[in-house]
């Protein structure tokens, strides 16, 4: 059984495929402030989430009381606070797109053009 290796691109230097120049990526300024913006959002937004949704764990198990107390009719503060872990859900997810919008994705666009090989202007 014989296997065919790819043949590379005639126009292509030898060294210069898609993993070479993935790789030579990494150490892009550019890909690294990227990657630094991403974190800037990315964990304060989840530590965020993960505090509010550890605090409403927590006060359903050993606050029974306060969660339990009524607002308004028959609505109490554990559904409250459940409702707004929906809230806080499409909250980030609206504040992640807005970001990753002005932010994130113009350099992203810049170095994938870059790493495909397309000529920008």
């Amino acid at each position: 059984m014989t296997t065919t290796q790819p043949v590379p691109d005639a126009g292509e230097p030898p060294g210069d495929d898609l993993e070479t120049r993935s790789a030579a990526m990494h150490d892009d300024p550019r890909f690294q402030e990227l990657r630094g913006r991403l974190l800037r959002f990315v964990v304060p937004a989840s530590l965020a989430f993960f505090t509010w949704y550890l605090l409403y764990v927590l006060m359903t198990g050993y606050a029974r009381g306060v969660m339990s107390t009524k607002v308004i009719g028959s609505l109490n503060v554990a559904l409250v606070f459940g409702l707004l872990q929906f809230v806080m859900t499409f909250g980030i997810a609206i504040l992640y797109a807005r970001y990753a919008g002005r932010r994130l994705d113009p350099l992203a666009d810049e170095l994938r053009a870059e790493l495909d090989g397309e000529v920008r202007p």
